[in-house]
């Protein structure tokens, strides 16, 4: 290829890496990549190379996935040995900032019982003073705030950690990516670039507008020895041209978990992007290529990397004019900024919503609304659900909602005109505390707390309290994590006698008795109003 006018492939997938490990939200904040730097990524790697054969075997074990487990063959050992040097050689300065909070927070807890906390800034940790506000709650326990619009300026904020990973996918078979580091002898193409790169940008707007090969070649300069295999990632081959939706009223599409993309002739809103490539599947989908020109506005539930995906967004960014997200606390390292990290990664144009706060948009508004649960009971305020209403047609997006107090429902159904249609998620099992937030803890947790703190949506009697006091026409259950294209990210396996799909099924056939329109969808599905 010289100056050929090419296009990207629908195929191609793109990893975002931190350190070589899959990004996601809680690796961009300083406060928390650096407790899972320490806590996560180099033990799981030491564990590996004091024993692969471990990992190796309990890769046979389906109980595992998802698990702290890396999954790859005992002959990686010497890899895995070498990036573990290279993590620490490259993040001194995080590992000094895990240490240092971790001391902090001890210090607090064993001294401050509701004295004044003047005189412990004295005493906080060189690498932390000036970067932290310390605290107490109303009942006396003292904690520590992170600055973290300063630490953004600071050196624990560094893009050297990030890079891409480029390479074709075929067919939804992916390993689970968060126990698993990418190692150069993976195949595909390492760029070692910020996310805020703007040829990322214009390397995604290629799948529909042709540039120059040379041109991107150089715009994410591209290497002799790697030039190869990028130029198979173009095809001269011209795609076929969007469609966007002209036609009367609202139209709905599911995505696959718990992206949904709704449309009117006027605007184009997505929830929670997290969308399958273009390759021959037996699993009918939309992919990326039935996704309009421009979205209007992506609108993000909460901070979980399947809501919040970072692999789907920054692909997206390039046609995303607005991302609203729900507004954060900023109390802990456990409840960063999303507004923040999006900003950091490249996004310009972020917008919070807080609880009952309306935003007007083309012909309706977008309201945030209370999202209970299904955060182990931590204090995490960055959470909403979305009541849309467009075009007289009002939809309620409750993503993983746990109806912990029906009473806020009845609140709600009071302040609201009507609900339409309902989504609703009902994994109500849902992972240990430890699953996502393990390293953020400085003492390990017992297992009796670990297991009764989960990441659970509504059951049954949880949902069917919902419709009761909303009174939806139509009823979905969806972020179920069921397809085949997201295994990766929730590694989850039901069963037919799996709760999520038993109490789902109830929800289901109850609403039809009452002749609620309802389903649990799987794979794709088009709805219009």
């Amino acid at each position: 290829m010289v100056n050929d006018q090419v296009y990207l492939k629908n195929n191609v997938m793109m990893e975002p890496l931190f350190n070589q490990w899959y990004a996601w939200p809680y690796l961009i904040p300083p406060a928390s990549a650096a407790m899972y730097i320490a806590n996560s990524h180099l033990k799981t790697m030491q564990s590996f190379v004091s024993a692969p054969q471990v990992h190796t075997l309990a890769l046979k074990n389906p109980a595992m996935l998802g698990g702290p487990v890396i999954n790859h063959g005992v002959d990686k050992a010497g890899e895995i040995e070498k990036l573990i040097h290279e993590t620490k050689e490259g993040n001194i300065h995080m590992l000094e900032f895990a240490e240092a909070t971790k001391a902090l927070e001890n210090l607090l807890i064993s001294g401050a019982h509701g004295y004044s906390l003047e005189s412990y800034y004295s005493k906080i940790p060189d690498v932390l003073k000036g970067y932290v506000e310390l605290v107490y709650d109303l009942d006396n326990n003292p904690s520590v705030r992170f600055i973290e619009g300063l630490l953004y300026k600071s050196k624990y904020y560094t893009t050297g950690s990030q890079s891409i990973f480029l390479s074709e996918i075929h067919n939804d078979s992916r390993s689970f990516v968060f126990s698993t580091p990418r190692l150069k002898s993976d195949g595909g193409l390492f760029l070692n670039i910020p996310f805020s790169h703007e040829g990322i940008d214009e390397l995604f707007g290629m799948r529909d507008t042709a540039l120059s090969y040379n041109y991107i070649k150089e715009r994410l300069q591209i290497s002799r020895q790697d030039e190869n295999f990028f130029a198979s990632l173009f095809t001269a081959e011209k795609p076929l041209k969007r469609i966007s939706y002209q036609n009367e009223g609202l139209r709905i599409r599911y995505y696959g978990h718990a992206c949904v993309l709704l449309e009117t002739r006027d605007i184009s809103i997505l929830l929670d992007p997290v969308i399958s490539y273009k390759y021959d599947n037996p699993t009918y989908r939309y992919t990326y290529t039935d996704l309009p020109e421009h979205i209007d506005y992506a609108l993000i539930t909460h901070n979980h990397p399947d809501h919040l995906m970072f692999e789907t967004m920054l692909q997206l960014r390039h046609k995303i004019k607005t991302v609203i997200v729900p507004k954060g606390s900023g109390a802990s390292r456990a409840d960063p900024s999303v507004k923040l990290l999006l900003q950091a990664v490249g996004f310009n144009n972020v917008r919070e919503i807080d609880e009952m706060e309306s935003i007007g948009v083309e012909g309706g508004m977008i309201m945030g609304v209370p999202f209970l649960g299904e955060h182990a009971d931590l204090n995490i305020r960055s959470k909403t659900a979305y009541y849309i209403d467009i075009e007289g047609r009002a939809v309620l997006l409750a993503a993983d909602s746990n109806n912990l107090e029906t009473k806020l429902y009845d609140h709600i159904s009071n302040l609201i005109d009507r609900v339409d249609i309902l989504f609703l998620g009902m994994e109500c099992d849902g992972a240990p505390l430890s699953w996502l937030y393990g390293p953020l803890f400085n003492k390990p947790l017992s297992r009796k707390d670990d297991q009764s703190r989960r990441f659970d949506g509504s059951n049954y009697e949880k949902a069917i309290a919902i419709v009761d006091l909303l009174k939806p026409r139509e009823v979905y259950v969806y972020a179920m994590g069921q397809e085949p294209w997201c295994t990766f990210l929730t590694s989850i396996q039901y069963t037919s006698e799996s709760r999520p799909i038993v109490d789902s099924n109830r929800l289901i056939e109850e609403c039809m008795r009452r002749d609620v329109i309802s389903e649990r969808l799987y794979g794709h599905k088009e709805i219009r109003l």
